[in-house]
């Protein structure tokens, strides 16, 4: 523990509050890689084919993944690089902010949230997920989880193809009822349950988003997304069979308590149904991005910046591009996560760059986290390409 409380320490100095983070992948037994999140092809299958392809890149966790018996230890979990002349080591994200969490996300944050209580993710599968749900506090702390709110982005430059249904369905037709929800739960064994008759697909659209509050059916189209989220990995799978793909029940409630496993009406119930029937579904959950200030005086300044991911009490997220050749000043006001999707350049005294192929296991120069004091002090951004724009994605918590 002393050891790595020094370790820690020593990130944070050497960084000048800018922690370097290691890539954090996660395979899915369930999922078939969509391979643009540039990850050599050899490495799809890298924590073996029995555990599925790797579809997930996790971004700042301090959450595990919940993948069944075979999870390893720090599945999910990201590691702070510390990289010291010919010395390398690696520390827990998690153990530095149990360390350290006043310095790294400040003492008010670590009062009222007591950690990082979020992370990211890119998600990247070749085709569409079953219509599922992320359970509420309510029904996620009957199985001792958090509740799972998330957003979506999906940057153009990483789907330079849509995959195979760059198409998302969302919520429940109007009219629907228990009824129509209950009978698809009955059919779960007879090949499609239908369930996909009562959604409303939706065609997605690059540089753009989604909000999707806890208890919200989807059925997530092909496009790589990044994926703001709290701090969870509960979920129930409502649809029993994706393009020839069979789900067990136990995809369904794998997260319901035992004695409701065959429970339909609680099932059922873990559908918030006003937001799923909303009328103005589009209207309060689509997301265009938004500029923090003025175009033109932005780019006076060398640099646009746009809120992507909003309208959550846990988390948001914005996309900040530096213009060739140019350097610019960020202040924010609490600690956030950066995932580099363009161009190269330095973040402080640290080099960045957004890899063309990564190898499992390697590190890499496109994940950062930047601590709160380095936050709010200025953190100075450089575009070191003189044709090619710097591209960043920064994700935020809850804040104070």
């Amino acid at each position: 523990m002393a050891k790595n409380n020094s370790l820690v320490k020593k990130a944070i100095e050497m960084g000048e509050g800018i922690l370097r983070l290691m890539p954090c992948w996660v395979p899915r037994v369930f999922c078939i890689p969509g391979r643009r999140m540039k990850l050599h092809p050899d490495d799809l299958y890298a924590f073996g084919a029995h555990r599925g392809g790797i579809d997930e890149r996790w971004f700042a966790s301090t959450t595990k993944a919940d993948n069944g018996p075979l999870t390893l230890e720090d599945e999910g979990l990201s590691y702070i690089f510390v990289a010291d002349g010919i010395n390398k080591e690696k520390v827990l994200f998690k153990e530095a902010i149990e360390l350290m969490g006043d310095e790294i996300l400040g003492k008010e944050v670590m009062k009222k949230h007591k950690g990082w209580v979020m992370f990211a993710k890119f998600f990247d599968n070749m085709g569409p997920l079953p219509h599922h749900l992320h359970q509420d506090d309510e029904k996620a702390a009957a199985v001792g989880m958090k509740g799972k709110p998330e957003g979506y982005y999906f940057p153009k430059q990483l789907n330079v193809h849509g995959g195979q249904f760059p198409y998302t369905f969302f919520g429940l037709n109007p009219g629907t009822t228990r009824n129509h929800v209950k009978k698809c739960l009955e059919d779960w064994n007879k090949g499609d349950n239908g369930i996909l008759y009562l959604a409303h697909a939706y065609k997605l659209k690059l540089n753009t988003g989604w909000n999707v509050p806890p208890g919200i059916l989807h059925a997530p189209g092909s496009y790589l997304t990044y994926e703001p989220q709290r701090a969870s990995d509960v979920f129930a799978m409502f649809q029993s069979l994706v393009w020839d793909q069979v789900f067990s029940w136990d995809m369904l409630v794998k997260n319901v308590p035992e004695k409701y496993k065959k429970d339909l009406d609680y099932i059922i119930d873990l559908i918030d149904w006003d937001l799923n029937l909303d009328p103005e579904f589009v209207k309060n959950r689509y997301l265009e991005p938004k500029p923090i200030k003025p175009l033109e005086e932005m780019r006076s300044e060398g640099y646009e910046e746009y809120q992507v991911v909003y309208n959550s009490d846990y988390f948001s997220a914005n996309e900040l591009t530096v213009l060739p050749d140019r350097s610019v000043t960020v202040k924010d006001s609490a600690a956030y996560g950066i995932i580099v999707i363009q161009g190269q350049g330095k973040i402080g005294g640290l080099r960045i760059e957004s890899p063309v192929l990564i190898r499992f296991g390697e590190m890499t120069n496109d994940e950062l986290f930047i601590t709160v004091k380095a936050a709010q002090e200025g953190v100075t951004i450089t575009n070191e390409s003189d044709k090619d724009d710097l591209v960043m994605l920064k994700h935020f918590g809850p804040g104070e």
